[in-house]
């Protein structure tokens, strides 16, 4: 079987990569090579190479992210179930910031996404059960979940249509879900108590 890649950088987010394998499919099921590193590793930094693979089990509505850090370069994929993958440019000097990108990844497409740093990672499990596959690439010691940042799946910013309303969200999610209400409570008081004074000084005047 011929080991082939699909590569094509992402129309809307600069830097992600989209890398779709050949399939070879029989009565007995199929067959695909998910990395190959002359192929996948000239994307991301010349100095760097994958080193770090990690598996991740979650049920039917868990959602994952939105998650990144200033180092990892990221290659996701669904290798059982199926999943709603989003990455959101989390880069502040970028023209497409807190814009994203969603993918349905599956058993019958296999694609992989290449992520790169100072992006957001997210996932929601659609089927009935889901293993994700994460490689990383990064200098010097791995960056774990209380140095990564975080942004609310939810966040109004972003506006990520997920099709659902309440996901099953770790601890850590649940709390930047938390901040963000937060965050838009006191603005709208902000906003209140701008207009109350505005409204005092008019009926003053």
């Amino acid at each position: 079987m011929a080991i082939e890649f699909h590569i094509e950088e992402s129309k809307l987010l600069k830097d992600v990569f989209i890398i779709t394998p050949s399939i070879a499919q029989d009565l007995r099921g199929n067959i695909y090579t998910s990395f190959l590193k002359e192929d996948i590793e000239p994307f991301i930094s010349s100095n760097l190479y994958f080193k770090h693979d990690k598996f991740s089990y979650s049920k039917h509505n868990v959602l994952r992210g939105i998650h990144g850090d200033s180092k990892t370069y990221k290659l996701v994929t669904c290798v059982w179930g199926e999943i709603l993958q989003v990455v959101v440019d989390c880069r502040k000097e970028s023209p497409t910031y807190l814009k994203y990108e969603k993918f349905i990844i599956n058993q019958e497409n296999q694609k992989l996404i290449l992520i790169p740093p100072n992006m957001g990672n997210a996932y929601y499990v659609k089927s009935k059960e889901a293993i994700y596959h994460y490689k990383l690439a990064y200098e010097g010691a791995y960056i774990d979940a209380n140095e990564q940042f975080s942004l609310a799946w939810n966040d109004p910013r972003i506006n990520i249509d997920w099709g659902v309303d309440e996901p099953i969200l770790s601890g850590r999610d649940m709390k930047a879900a938390i901040n963000q209400i937060q965050l838009k409570e006191k603005k709208m008081r902000e906003t209140n108590l701008s207009n109350d004074i505005s409204s005092q000084f008019n009926t003053t005047r």
